[in-house]
């Protein structure tokens, strides 16, 4: 999937949005997979092309119920 940032969008903040979550080095893998995204700086300008790797799904948790 490619997204296009706005003015004064973050890598941090697109993750974000896009995957719900911005731990398990997630960050990282999408700045791998796109090389010179990095060069922008923490802010970036608008209109960078960014393409978003798709990434497993973590394991759902078995839920604890409290009442039936």
């Amino acid at each position: 999937m490619q997204i296009v940032s706005k003015a004064g969008d973050t890598v941090d903040y697109l993750v974000w949005r896009h995957y719900g979550s911005t731990g398990n080095r997630i960050v990282e893998r999408v700045l791998m997979h796109n090389a010179g995204l990095a060069d922008h700086g923490p802010v970036l300008p608008e209109g960078v092309r960014i393409e978003l790797p798709a990434l497993p799904l973590p394991a759902q948790k078995a839920g604890l119920r409290l009442w039936d």
